[in-house]
């Protein structure tokens, strides 16, 4: 017999009306299930409040039940003599469970017997989920009750069948604790099963009560907006179900920068997205027009800086505020000249690039990192063009075809490092490895979209397909939807090097992270849709 499968993320969101739910109880012999049985299954199953159907079943826990046990329940070992053993007994039990939510009264304690008998017989442990009508009620009417007891739970809510420590009696009322509960929970927006699922976590906050801004969020993937009392926009944020991911921000989280944005929380405004990607571009686009206070980390700079090779007779590194201007551009932008600065070590670690500023030939001596070898440089006036054009040969074929040519040296001085155990310098030079080989993929993919002109992909899955212009959403559509008029156009033929501005670059690292998923096909596109033969290849790939 199979397991019913485990709920998937779309079916959180069910309305609480259409979710069946399996309400339990057992008895045992003590309190361990590594060590004690079964001698009593109860339960209840229901769909919109309706009752389908009764489950109760003595089990006979071969060994004895216990004299304070047997006080406690009134179930004796007479009583369990005749009754079928759990191998017998649970299969029916999860036969008539299905693909309920179990709920108990406690019911971590029902759920580890359970499991430990289910994974005893062979069925793994249960993939059904489940609440908790103790954790619901501490989070509803602690205050209302002097404990949470079920007895003093049932006899709250008036439940028509006491608890007596017997399992059918036990669950039934337990039932009826959990319909009260679910009338209060409904008054504070918990409708739908999601909602249950994240209502036992929620903190008790004086900002709590603007859950109800949420009310109005769709299930739907996209992007959310918070606005303080002045109408200004503070946090943008995406999510593949909009109302389950704001109302997170209500159960539990207890980060200080979570309860400063709940406190300034005036209203929370949203657009919906067709797709992930959508989501993903449209917040990054919102994130660059309002420039949201509480998205430090994930808004671009105001200042961005490029990697560039100077335009002289011996050229040289540098790191530039605008990408025009004299010079080759290699790699960017950046946030900030820290953020380039591992990638010019690298690239000074790879080659024997020239790092003096001096004017060729106006030092009598050579400068330090000439001296040291490290560096090829004219300040002394010995150095010819020929020496030096293989080194910017090298270094041209690295960033354009071969980035072996840039990525092996460091590899073979990483693991003589490690060797001679100088193990932070290895990891430094690790680092300036992984920079440099996601300069020279991004590089790539930049070019593979600039040269691919428009393209039309969709994802195989059905999860949706976007129309793509030289590495910008144009627009998305979801699986089953119409798609859009659309002009297949060729690339033009002033293609840029590299993004103008931080937000270009972002917006196509997430266009190609998507179409190179392993889950997306191409189905048009205007130009060649091409990688160079030689991949970027990392660390451990490399064989030195």
């Amino acid at each position: 017999m199979a397991l019913p499968r485990q709920r998937t993320f779309d079916d959180l969101g069910s309305p609480l009306i259409d979710v069946p739910f399996c309400v339990l109880d057992l008895e045992t012999t003590g309190g361990s299930p590594a060590s004690c049985g079964i001698t009593e299954i109860g339960a209840v199953r229901y769909r919109g409040g309706q009752l389908e159907g009764t489950f109760q079943t003595l089990v006979n826990p071969r060994s004895e039940i216990p004299a304070f046990i047997t006080v406690m329940t009134g179930i004796t070992q007479a009583m369990v003599i005749e009754a079928p053993v759990i191998e017998e007994a649970l299969p029916a039990f999860l036969e008539f469970m299905g693909d309920a939510v179990i709920v108990g009264h406690n019911v971590r304690f029902d759920l580890s017997f359970l499991n430990a008998a289910a994974e005893r017989l062979g069925y793994g442990r249960l993939p059904n989920r489940s609440t908790d009508t103790l954790a619901l009620a501490r989070r509803l009417i602690h205050g209302d009750v002097h404990d949470l007891k079920l007895s003093t739970l049932a006899a709250h809510f008036r439940s028509p069948t006491p608890p007596t420590h017997r399992a059918l009696d036990d669950a039934k009322a337990t039932a009826h604790v959990l319909w009260g509960l679910l009338e209060i929970a409904g008054t504070i927006g918990v409708t739908h099963l999601d909602d249950l699922m994240t209502l036992p976590t929620a903190r008790g906050s004086s900002h709590y009560r603007k859950i109800e801004l949420t009310d109005s969020l769709p299930r739907r993937p996209g992007v959310y907006l918070f606005r303080d009392r002045n109408g200004e926009i503070f946090y943008v944020g995406k999510a593949k179900n909009l109302r389950t991911r704001v109302r997170s921000y209500f159960y539990g989280d207890t980060r200080r920068k979570i309860e400063t944005m709940l406190r300034e929380l005036d209203r929370i405004e949203h657009r919906v997205c067709e797709t992930e990607l959508e989501a993903e571009i449209t917040e990054l686009r919102l994130i660059v027009a309002h420039r949201p206070r509480h998205n430090r980390r994930s808004r671009p700079g105001r200042a961005a800086h490029w990697i560039k090779l100077t335009d002289e007779a011996f050229p040289r590194l540098s790191v530039v505020r605008r990408p025009d201007g004299p010079g080759t551009l290699l790699f960017g932008p950046y946030r900030g000249q820290q953020a380039a600065r591992p990638v010019v070590e690298a690239l000074w670690d790879a080659l024997p690039i020239r790092r003096c500023t001096g004017k060729p030939g106006a030092r009598e001596a050579p400068c330090a990192p000439a001296q040291l070898g490290v560096a090829l440089c004219p300040c002394d006036g010995t150095l010819t063009r020929a020496e030096y054009a293989g080194v910017i040969d090298l270094l041209d074929r690295g960033v354009a075809a071969d980035p072996d040519l840039l990525l092996t040296p460091l590899a073979a001085r990483t693991a003589a490092l490690a060797r001679e155990e100088r193990f932070e310098e290895a990891a430094w030079l690790r680092d300036r490895h992984r920079a440099l080989a996601r300069a020279l993929e991004r590089r790539r993919a930049w070019s593979v979209l600039q040269q691919a002109g428009t393209i039309h992909a969709a994802a195989e899955d059905g999860s949706g397909a976007a129309l793509i212009e030289r590495g910008r959403l144009v627009t998305a559509w979801a699986d089953g939807h119409h798609p859009p008029l659309m002009t297949i156009a060729p690339p033009s033929a002033d293609l840029p090097q590299l993004p103008a501005d931080l937000a270009d670059a972002e917006e196509a690292h997430l266009v190609w992270r998507w179409l190179t998923s392993g889950n997306v096909r191409l189905v048009e596109a205007g130009g060649v849709v091409a990688e160079p033969r030689l991949p970027v290849r990392s660390l451990d790939q490399i064989a030195v």
